[in-house]
């Protein structure tokens, strides 16, 4: 029998777009550690329905997940994509571009909380923020979203169970007390209006007061 996830998944025809960037890191030797493809579609989603403006990615990788971001901003609509890795923004971006938003997107390299300090010095703020880089830092990428946040920005972030990890009492590495940290924050902040969806490997979702 199918699973809830599988029988999502196979109800919706395959991305042309996105399955390319899954097979370019395929071919390069590359993890494939994207977001889920339902979870994707709710990005897209998302971003149109809060009808963002700016829109901050905190990891890259192949871009898959810059373009589902990127297919609900408007035309005018900005992304900026945070990567520790030249390598990886530059793979990134010759998917943007091939998927037609190339024009619309912003890297940044190196540390992300070298890059959201920069930011928070320019004063920049955005409308909505994807979370999916090293775990151990969530807690303050978290922290930076809110401080970097317009009035009604959603955050969401990925890999919140941390494929079964985050559950095991067990289980006490940095990666895991960082996550338990930051969905305990996401639950119960009073800064935020939050949910989280326990499909794949957990989904936070949140609204900035």
């Amino acid at each position: 029998m199918l699973t809830p996830e599988q029988y999502t998944n196979e109800l919706f025809e395959k991305d042309e777009v996105l399955e390319r960037v899954k097979l370019s890191l395929a071919d390069k030797g590359i993890r494939d550690i994207s977001v889920e493809p339902a979870y994707g579609k709710l990005l897209t989603m998302l971003v149109r329905l809060s009808r963002a403006k700016n829109v901050l990615e905190i990891g890259v990788l192949g871009g898959y997940s810059g373009i589902c971001l990127a297919r609900g901003l408007d035309r005018d609509g900005k992304l900026v994509s945070l990567e520790l890795k030249e390598e990886f923004a530059e793979l990134a971006q010759s998917h943007l571009d091939e998927a037609g938003y190339g024009h619309q997107v912003e890297y940044m390299t190196g540390p992300a909380l070298d890059s959201l300090e920069i930011l928070k010095q320019q004063g920049r703020k955005f409308d909505f923020y994807f979370i999916d880089a090293d775990k151990e830092n969530y807690p303050n990428y978290l922290e930076y979203a809110i401080s970097l946040a317009n009035p009604g920005a959603v955050i969401v972030a990925d890999n919140l169970l941390l494929r079964g990890r985050t559950l095991n009492e067990e289980k006490n590495g940095p990666a895991v007390l960082a996550m338990r940290k930051f969905n305990e924050t996401i639950a119960r902040d009073e800064r935020l209006i939050s949910t989280i969806l326990p499909s794949y490997d957990g989904l936070a979702l949140a609204i900035v007061k």
